[in-house]
């Protein structure tokens, strides 16, 4: 049995900590533990909430075009189409 854990291992383990952190900072700890992972466990769900509805859809507006760096933006460079009126 190479590889696990017996029940021995786990109890050891535990003294460790208890001798190591001291009986009263442990609650604190387990307890920060908890409330770490609650915060990851809602933003992980929040981000791909918000992932998956953005994945189906496409975009309302197309992205502006740019120009090359150095052209300056002025009414010759953009085409207008001319309205005739009657």
């Amino acid at each position: 049995m190479s590889g696990t854990f017996s029940w021995s291992h786990l109890l050891i383990i535990a003294l460790l900590f208890v001798v190591l952190f001291g009986a009263k900072r442990l609650p604190d700890a387990a307890r920060g533990l908890g409330r770490s992972l609650r915060i990851f466990k809602s933003e992980v769900s929040q981000m791909q909430s918000e992932a998956s509805p953005a994945a189906g859809t496409a975009p309302d507006r197309q992205p502006a075009q740019q120009l090359p760096p150095g052209q300056p933006v002025n009414q010759a460079t953009t085409p207008q189409t001319e309205t005739k009126s009657a």
